[in-house]
């Protein structure tokens, strides 16, 4: 499951609110052990959700740093390049 979490720090254009939630969302997924609960736990899966989307957010706006942003589409081609060699056949 958290292999979904991307770094979403120092990118251009900076992460959006839907990448930071899917994060969240993963995170919680994560510890919770449930992808999607029942309806007795639903109330607190979607606040937690909402709990750690904020802190979220208040990380990423805190953080600094003097490295310059990193491009979305290269580090997406060094992935895809990363994962053609691990599954290679």
């Amino acid at each position: 499951m958290c292999r979904n979490i991307k770094t979403l720090f120092n990118f251009d254009p900076p992460a959006t609110d839907e990448e930071i939630e899917a994060s969240a969302l993963q995170f919680v997924r994560k510890l919770s052990g449930f992808t999607k609960p029942s309806k007795v736990n639903e109330a607190a899966f979607a606040r937690a959700v909402e709990e750690v989307t904020a802190v979220a957010h208040r990380l990423l706006d805190s953080l600094e740093t003097n490295a310059p942003p990193r491009d979305r589409e290269i580090e997406a081609a060094k992935a895809r390049a990363r994962a053609a060699e691990r599954y290679a056949t």
